[in-house]
């Protein structure tokens, strides 16, 4: 065991020193069972034998999400401190589900969701927890939501279908939301750039039937919409919820990690009012997977939709004191879910080790290298930029390409391993998109992609 430990860690610091790691390609399946073969036996490999396949044929079929031509989906980019950290929570065997069990990770996690809540300037009532990502986050706030609405409605719609507004732009997670959680969804036109349409969300409001307006639980805005980068109207959005009387979700699952860059900052005006918003550090917060911070504005929201009762949990709970400090509460009570890993720790410790204006700066940089791409693809006759980026997404078009030929360059580039870059659709059109949220990645690396696109893909 000493030797597979040894050589574990020799891997992973290997792996941490990279820089860049190199992006490898998947490869096809027939390809890997030949060369790896089965590995689940009844005898087993041994360690150092499945360390040897892991090192050399599988780790090398997933592509690098910290390459800094990696700009597909949504990135990742997390510090060295945050992954050791990482390595760190998986050997302490620690549970974070309750205060009880693990006082000190909770303390330390909750001092990251502080610093978070204060960006959005929520107030001391606010408290949250970390969940696995943008999905159980949207998931547990409307869960939240929803149980508010029929508190407050003192059993009359206890047995009501729920219903929900939110753009077209909104996460493919809203809707998974409301199917989990069997409620309606109305879904409000956003405006050309995707953000959502004020007028719209009004004017759909104003159709509704008394009936309908009854069972709206919750509005959903987003910080950062996946596809494109836009962040809704949030002031505009508050008016409108907090005239009805509903809760306001805010989605930043990408783009609310901008809220510690001043030159953005104005963007997020209105989430302060906010009943709820998500984060995931494992994407624009420069830590691993996976993590989501969840936000209440008020922590017992959570609490009173979430925790659960069972003999065996009488020990935790005690009395529901609405006094007591939310720091101190647990973590398994303000989400959809009891065992939890300390997930939060990694970006606690990123954020001990080098400062929060250590983030600024880094978040500063993403959005600096975006600005200098955009400058790149308007200057260039063969590309047109679609948009100008609110934060770190820069969507365009390759002039005169097809599908196939964004897909041959696309393909042809993950391949070489020189960048990775699929083709997404905007309008029913294909067109090529950026996410940058990793501080190495360089004017450079942009100038090197957009050059290749010059030429038609062979």
């Amino acid at each position: 065991m000493a030797r597979l430990a040894s050589q574990a860690l020799r891997y992973a610091i290997d792996r941490i020193r990279m820089d860049p790691p190199p992006l490898d390609a998947p490869i096809p399946y027939q390809q890997m069972l030949a060369e790896v073969g089965q590995t689940v036996t009844p005898s087993g490999l041994g360690g150092v034998e499945a360390l040897r396949l892991f090192t050399e044929v599988l780790a090398p079929a997933c592509i690098s999400v910290d390459h800094p031509k990696f700009l597909s989906f949504v990135p990742g980019a997390p510090t060295e401190a945050s992954i050791i950290f990482d390595m760190v929570v998986s050997a302490g065997s620690i549970y974070t589900g309750s205060w009880l069990e693990g006082a000190g990770a909770v303390f330390a996690e909750n001092q990251a969701l502080r610093w978070i809540a204060d960006l959005a300037r929520f107030p001391e009532s606010a408290g949250g927890v970390f969940v696995s990502g943008g999905t159980a986050g949207n998931l547990s706030a409307l869960i939240a939501a929803r149980h508010r609405w029929r508190e407050r409605a003192e059993g009359r719609h206890d047995r009501t279908r729920g219903l929900m507004m939110a753009s077209s732009g909104a996460h493919s997670s809203v809707k998974q939301a409301a199917r989990a959680m069997d409620a309606d969804i109305v879904v409000v036109p956003a405006d050309e750039k995707g953000r959502l349409n004020i007028g719209a969300l009004e004017s759909t409001m104003s159709a509704l039937d008394a009936a309908d307006r009854d069972r709206l639980f919750a509005i959903v805005a987003t910080s950062g919409t996946t596809n494109l980068g836009v962040v809704d109207d949030l002031s505009a959005v508050a008016d409108v919820a907090t005239a009805h009387g509903v809760w306001f979700h805010v989605d930043g699952a990408y783009g609310a990690a901008a809220l510690c860059a001043p030159s953005v900052r104005h963007l997020f005006d209105g989430i302060e009012r906010a009943d709820s918003f998500i984060v995931d550090p494992h994407k624009w917060l420069f830590g691993p997977y996976d993590s989501c911070a969840l936000l209440y504005r008020n922590i017992h929201d959570g609490r009173r939709a979430h925790t659960q009762h069972a003999e065996y949990l009488d020990v935790l709970h005690g009395e529901q004191d609405e006094t007591r400090p939310w720091m101190e509460m647990n973590p398994a009570d303000v989400a959809h879910h009891l065992s939890r890993r300390a997930r939060g720790l990694p970006l606690w410790f990123s954020l001990a080790t080098h400062g929060s204006d250590a983030y600024t700066a880094a978040m500063e940089k993403t959005l600096d290298t975006t600005r200098f791409g955009a400058e790149e693809i308007r200057r260039r006759p063969y590309l047109e930029l679609l948009l100008e980026p609110d934060l770190s997404i820069l969507v365009f078009r390759r002039v005169g390409w097809t599908p196939e030929q964004y897909q041959r360059w696309s393909d042809a580039q993950l391949h070489s391993g020189q960048s990775f870059v699929v083709p997404s659709s905007w309008n029913g059109e294909t067109v090529l998109r950026f996410c940058i949220v990793n501080p190495r990645t360089t004017n450079a690396h942009l100038v090197e992609i957009l050059d290749s696109m010059e030429e038609d893909p062979a």
